[in-house]
């Protein structure tokens, strides 16, 4: 199943969803992670807040893969907004 996340306020609730699908609470995911639970819970309540790497890891605890793709309708902005990016 996908579930495209177009805002970061789309990832708090994607990833309970997963966490409590695969059986897990926060304890058992901070347990996997190496950190407190008070740190996980921090996380999936902001998940904006994260590092890509910590992103990353939970994900992969949650054996969930992300994928990236343009939008059909709009591939042709996207190249043009990819050319004034180049500058950052």
């Amino acid at each position: 199943m996908q579930y495209p996340v177009k805002t970061l306020s789309q990832l708090r609730p994607i990833l309970q969803g997963f966490r409590k699908s695969a059986g897990l609470t926060q304890a058992m995911m901070a347990e996997q992670l190496g950190v407190t639970q008070q740190t996980y819970a921090q996380l999936e309540a902001n998940p904006a807040a994260a590092s890509l790497d910590r992103l990353f890891k939970v994900l992969r605890v949650l054996n969930v893969e992300l994928s990236l793709s343009t939008s059909d309708e709009k591939a042709g902005k996207t190249a043009a907004k990819t050319k004034k990016r180049e500058d950052w």
